[in-house]
C-alpha cells in the first residue's frame, strides 16, 4: 500500500464514501455493509467518510455498528461533517458535535468538515462561529484535522481558504465530466486548493453513477481503448483513476452500494496506476460526447428533497429523465409514469417555491428542469 504523502494516518488514496450504503427498503443492510467494511480494511485502506444526514439519518449509527464496534480505533480514519440545516444558533453547535461523537461511538474524529460550503452557507458558519469552534475542538483533541466540503465557484473557495488558512483538507466534486463544467468548476476549484497548498479529497468521481453506464456513443471510445490496449478495467475504474491521478488529491471517495462495487474498486485501487496520456485523451472524448447531449447533471445527493412542500422525488425524476434521454430507454418513461408517480407527486406538481434550488449543491435551476421533465416524461 502506497504511503499517503499528505496524512500518514491515511492508508492509500482510496476512501469509502458512506453516503450510499446498501439498503433493504429504507433501512441500511447491516450484513452487506459489514462485508464491505471488512473487504475495504482487508485490502489495506482505512478512510471512511460519513455525515449525520446521509441515509435519512442512519449513517452514523450504521458505521458505529459495522465499523466502530467491530474494529479498534487505530484501524480506521473517520471523517464526519457539520451540516448547516442541523443548527440555527451558535449554542447548538457543540451539543450537536458531542451527539455525533456519541452516536458514532468514538472519542474523536480524524477529520471534521464544514459541510457543503457555498457563499450563503459560509456566511452562516462565519456568523455563528462554526469554524472557530472546530479549531477549538481540534486544540482539545476531539478533532485531528479541520476541513470543508465545498459546492460553489472557485472564487468562493479562494475566499474561504484565504480567510481560514488553518483549513487542512478540502473535499470537492471532481470527475472527468465536470472537469471544465462552468457551473461546477472542478478544475478551477482544484487549482485554488493547489495555490493554497491544501490537499483535496474527491467526491462524486463517477458523478452519482452516471459515468458507469454510458450511452453507446459515449461508451465507444472506452471500448476502442480496451481493444487497442488489451485493458479490462470497468468504466468506474477509469473515472476513479482519473481523479486519483492528480498530484494534490489526498483521497478519492467512492460511494459504493454493493459488495460487488467494492470489489471492483479494490481490484484497481489496491495497485493504483495513474492514467496514461492515451487514457486521459479517451476520457476527454467521452466527456465531449456526453456534454453534447441534453442531460441534467444531478448527483442524487437528495438535499433538495428535505423541506419540499410537495415531497417531490426530484433526484429520481432527474435520473429517470437522464436515462430516457441519454440511453433512449422507453422503460425509463414507463418507470416514471407507473412506478415513481403512479400514486405519488410528479414533476408537474411543483409549486415553484424554490426551496430545492437553495439546497442544491450543483446550483441547478430545478424549477425549470422539473417543467422540462414533466413535458417529456408525462406526455
Amino acid at each position: 500500500m502506497e504511503q499517503n504523502k499528505f496524512f500518514p494516518e491515511i492508508q492509500g488514496r482510496f476512501g469509502f464514501g458512506c453516503m450510499r450504503l446498501p439498503q433493504i427498503g429504507d433501512d441500511v443492510n447491516h450484513d452487506e455493509t459489514c462485508q464491505m467494511v471488512d473487504a475495504f480494511l482487508d485490502a489495506g485502506f482505512n478512510y471512511f467518510d460519513i455525515a449525520r444526514v446521509y441515509l435519512n439519518g442512519q449513517n452514523e449509527s450504521a458505521i458505529r455498528e459495522a465499523l466502530v464496534k467491530r474494529y479498534p480505533r487505530d484501524r480506521f480514519v473517520l471523517t464526519n461533517k457539520l451540516t448547516g440545516f442541523l443548527f440555527s444558533r451558535e449554542d447548538e453547535i457543540l451539543p450537536l458535535f458531542e451527539k455525533q461523537l456519541a452516536d458514532c461511538g468514538v472519542d474523536y474524529f480524524d477529520f471534521y468538515l464544514m459541510h457543503a460550503q457555498e457563499h450563503t452557507n459560509f456566511a452562516k458558519y462565519k456568523r455563528l462561529g462554526a469554524y472557530e469552534k472546530a479549531f477549538k475542538l481540534k486544540a482539545e483533541g476531539k478533532i485531528r484535522h479541520v476541513g470543508i466540503s465545498f459546492h460553489d465557484k472557485a472564487s468562493v473557495l479562494d475566499q474561504i481558504l484565504t480567510e481560514y488558512p488553518q483549513i487542512e483538507l478540502v473535499q470537492i466534486q471532481f470527475n472527468y465530466l465536470d472537469y471544465e463544467d462552468k457551473s461546477v468548476e472542478s478544475r478551477k476549484c482544484y487549482e485554488v486548493c493547489e495555490q493554497h497548498n491544501v490537499p483535496v479529497s474527491i467526491m462524486e468521481p463517477v458523478k452519482g453513477g452516471n459515468l458507469v453506464k454510458l450511452p453507446p456513443d459515449a461508451q465507444a471510445p472506452l471500448d476502442e481503448l480496451r481493444a487497442r490496449t488489451g485493458a479490462t478495467g470497468s468504466n468506474a475504474s477509469y473515472a476513479l483513476r482519473f481523479v486519483a491521478s492528480f498530484p494534490n488529491v489526498c483521497v478519492a471517495l467512492s460511494g459504493m452500494s454493493t459488495l460487488e462495487q467494492m470489489q471492483d474498486n479494490l481490484s484497481f485501487m489496491s495497485k493504483f496506476e495513474p492514467l496514461t496520456e492515451d487514457e486521459f485523451a479517451t476520457l476527454r472524448k467521452v466527456a465531449d460526447i456526453l456534454h453534447s447531449k441534453s442531460s441534467i447533471p444531478c448527483t442524487g445527493c437528495k438535499y433538495c428533497v428535505d423541506g419540499c412542500p410537495r415531497s417531490l422525488l426530484i433526484p429520481d425524476y432527474f435520473s429517470t429523465y437522464n436515462t430516457y434521454t441519454l440511453f433512449n430507454d422507453p422503460m425509463a418513461k414507463s418507470f416514471y409514469q407507473y412506478v415513481l408517480t403512479m400514486d405519488k407527486a410528479k414533476a408537474s406538481d411543483c409549486i415553484g417555491c424554490g426551496k430545492c434550488e437553495k439546497a442544491c449543491p450543483q446550483h441547478l435551476p430545478i424549477r425549470q428542469l422539473l417543467k422540462q421533465v414533466a413535458e417529456t416524461m408525462e406526455a
